[in-house]
């Protein structure tokens, strides 16, 4: 291909389709991106260029000179990003844990390693210490994804999260250190004075990030910058930053821009989550497409040399090296041994460990290491195992040690009310998980007396994070009286959950215009199709208004409920597989045979005692059964 323009588009196409699909299907979205991108390159070799012989990796050749640039731009952006997720109030109770994992795990993974690499593999002593070091790194870009995916309690997630994001850097740096005893070092230079440059560089390229978090978060807070060029000016920052270290010592950047992730994360910047959502957006789309040039970038010669040594390495780094290495490095350390046992287990590697295979192999192969071209396919093929193997038995292994919520997502629902009240002990009586928020004890007596979990507290502080887990939830819905506090609480909370999964009541109809009510750009989407105000649902429900649950089947299928339902009434959201789905203007429900219907009706009418006896005393609240026939269901409908 000699069309760089149609080549980037196809990359990106295949990128951000391979992550669509992941969330589409809830697979992880490396493991995707890794099968597009050998597809792409190795299988179809579409990114072929002219006169590119069969054994010449194809991205190398159609970017040229631009292609190492690429690769190092996007991992200093990807791991600033991932410094920006790291605050140290997260550490609470876990310090140690974390500092054990850092040290002394990195020298203990860095040993075991390199001597896998070395017996196993059958590479030479100078390139198993460098890769042994590159395989120290546990990447952000797939450990957040996964910790999203299995929702993880707080403690174990927070282990992996900080591992993953403060290991990354120093795994390039382990090998750094041996590049530049085997280069450095034939030319003379002494131990001692290759030690001491590296660690002072080390030390400065730490500093400079460290300076350049600072002056960002004053530059912000003193308002030097305006809010629209926050975002790019951050980016050219890190850019900044990333180079500087780099003319200290190669590699050294990756150090300063994590450094400045983690002072700009605890900085208390008041945009500081505007920031993280742009540069996760940035991320998402440097991630899918780097990866696809990492993985189309492969040839059939690197991959046929992975042969039966190989496979038995990577089973050694899997299942000796890893579980070894948490082990012995969280002794003391205070962790339950159900926590050492899946961090032990869970150890992908992602885009940084192939970028630096990647340069380190071709550099090493230049040196007159042979063995260095090798480097790249058994980097590859760690990443595939670890993502494939770890990304598909997280989830399960959580669950069965009790490290994650076996509950279906549940409903989180901000404002206490009579109302909300009736609805969250509904849910409760459907087996749904729900939880009530408000910042007044007296709004949350009636939901305490239904016996609803409540939260006393503004959900929208600082300390909630320490005391509700998100993870838990997959719907939010804002029913406060306050419209403009149920607008922040969407906007706040959307990043976290996906703004389609939050509704909110509004203070006015699903009709009526008001020019001083708020930007519809600042809410979640509407409770109940008819937009009803809270105030309309307060007076329906001392107007006796009640929630109705109905198990649709061929017995008793869709068109009959509608035609039998109270025509006042309305349907508050249907169960479908497992699955919520809430009614609102924006996303009409239909409900389908096999469906479980929550409505909310107006008060049944009273029934004569003659009556009563006749109809064997319906109620309209009872729980879920077949109806035998169309007059019984109608008079528990109506």
């Amino acid at each position: 291909m000699d069309n760089l323009v149609l080549a980037v588009a196809i990359i990106g196409v295949l990128g951000i389709g391979a992550q669509w699909l992941a969330w589409r299907f809830n697979f992880p979205a490396i493991v995707l991106m890794s099968i597009a991108g050998v597809l792409a390159g190795p299988v179809f070799n579409i990114f072929a260029a002219p006169g590119a012989g069969p054994g010449d990796p194809p991205m190398e050749a159609l970017f040229g000179e631009f292609y190492r640039p690429i690769i190092a731009i996007a991992v200093a952006v990807i791991l600033f990003e991932g410094g920006l997720q790291l605050n140290f109030s997260e550490l609470r109770g876990l310090t140690r844990g974390v500092r054990r994992l850092v040290f002394p795990g990195v020298l203990i993974a860095w040993f075991l390693g390199a001597g896998a690499t070395y017996l196993i593999a059958g590479l030479s002593w100078q390139v198993s210490l460098l890769f042994g070091g590159v395989m120290v790194v546990t990447g952000p870009t797939v450990i957040i994804p996964l910790l999203r995916q299995s929702k993880l309690n707080a403690r174990p997630a927070t282990l992996l999260k900080w591992e993953g994001i403060i290991n990354d850097p120093i795994g390039a740096l382990l090998a750094v250190v041996v590049y530049e005893f085997l280069v450095i070092g034939e030319h003379g230079s002494s131990s001692s004075d290759i030690i001491s440059s590296l660690i002072l560089a080390a030390i400065l390229a730490a500093g400079a990030g460290y300076a350049f978090g600072k002056f960002t978060a004053i530059a912000f807070r003193r308002g030097w910058v305006p809010e629209y060029l926050k975002p790019p000016v951050l980016l050219a920052l890190v850019l900044v930053c990333f180079e500087l270290a780099n003319l200290l010592q190669h590699e050294a950047g990756l150090l300063s821009v994590t450094a400045m992730g983690v002072t700009l994360a605890n900085s208390r910047i008041a945009s500081i989550n505007d920031l993280r959502l742009f540069k996760e957006n940035i991320t998402v789309m440097l991630v899918s497409g780097v990866f696809i040039i990492l993985t189309a970038n492969l040839t059939m010669e690197s991959i046929r040399s992975l042969d039966w040594s190989s496979a038995m390495f990577l089973l050694a780094m899997l299942f000796v090296v890893r579980p070894l290495t948490v082990f012995i490095a969280t002794i003391g350390s205070g962790l339950p041994w159900k926590e050492r046992l899946l961090v032990g287990w869970i150890a992908p590697r992602g885009i940084v460990a192939v970028a630096v295979s990647s340069f380190f192999g071709a550099s090493l192969v230049a040196e007159g290491y042979a063995d260095g071209a090798q480097l790249i396919p058994l980097a590859f093929g760690m990443v595939f195992a670890t993502v494939v193997l770890h990304g598909f038995t997280i989830s399960p292994m959580a669950k069965a040690l009790g490290l994650a919520s076996r509950e279906r997502p549940g409903v989180l629902i901000v404002g206490a009310s009579p109302f909300s009240a009736a609805l969250a002990a509904k849910l409760q009586d459907m087996e749904v998980p729900v939880t009530v928020a408000d910042t007044s004890w007296r709004r949350l007596k009636p939901v305490r007396l239904a016996n609803v979990p409540t939260y006393y507290g503004e959900i929208l502080s600082e300390v909630t994070e320490h005391h509700v887990d998100l993870n838990r939830f997959g719907y939010l819905l804002a029913l406060g009286g306050n419209e403009a506090h149920n607008a922040l609480v969407a906007t706040d909370l959307a990043p976290e959950l996906g703004r389609a999964a939050i509704f909110q009541v509004n203070a006015r109809g699903k009709d009526e215009e008001d020019r001083k009510a708020l930007s519809y750009t600042l809410q979640g989407r509407t409770f109940l199709h008819s937009a009803a105000a809270l105030d309309e649902l307060m007076r329906r429900h001392y107007s006796g208004w009640v929630f109705q649950r109905t198990r649709l089947s061929e017995e008793y299928p869709p068109e009959q409920y509608k035609k039998d339902l109270n025509p006042e009434a309305e349907i508050v959201l249907v169960v479908r597989k497992g699955t919520l789905i809430f009614a609102s203007p924006e996303a009409k429900v239909t409900p389908e045979i096999g469906d479980v219907v929550l409505a909310y009706i107006p008060k049944p009418p009273e029934v004569k005692p003659e009556k009563a006896k006749e109809n064997g005393k319906k109620d309209a609240d009872e729980k879920d059964k077949p109806a035998v026939d169309k007059e019984s269901q109608k008079s528990k409908l109506v």
